[in-house]
């Protein structure tokens, strides 16, 4: 095969790469918020408000990521293997909204200590998350 036979099969199939790896990433993010709003739902039917307040951290560490405020790294990140967390990896500004408010209602059931609000806050963020899905 000649340079440029090799040359023209390495271009299409470098371009098939970039043509599925899209789809796959932006499986990621649905996978990022249904960790999320799994954890939310797990704070919600916590028996304790520590066991909320330890559910919605995961569930923020899903929506943050590693690099985002509020990231607990001592805490789980049940998102670790797929992506940046959901905030950073929304392409679209309708989605990035939807996700910081609900990151904003889990940091409201972690703000309180009060057993029955933390879960009430835990309770709506699994609704808002579960909306996108």
């Amino acid at each position: 095969m000649h340079t440029k036979g090799r040359l023209s099969i390495l271009v299409a199939a470098a371009g098939a790469v970039m043509l599925f790896a899209a789809p796959a990433f932006a499986a990621q993010l649905d996978k990022e918020i249904a960790a999320a709003a799994q954890h939310a739902g797990l704070a919600a039917q916590s028996g304790d408000v520590a066991g909320v307040h330890t559910h919605l951290h995961h569930t923020i560490n899903c929506l943050v990521g590693p690099e985002g405020e509020g990231f607990a790294p001592k805490e789980m990140n049940p998102c670790k293997a797929l992506g940046n967390g959901a905030i950073p990896d929304a392409e679209d500004d309708e989605t990035r909204a939807a996700l910081e408010a609900a990151l904003q209602e889990a940091q409201a059931g972690i703000a309180t200590e009060d057993h029955e609000a933390a879960k009430t806050h835990a309770g709506e963020t699994q609704a808002m998350l579960e909306a996108l899905k």
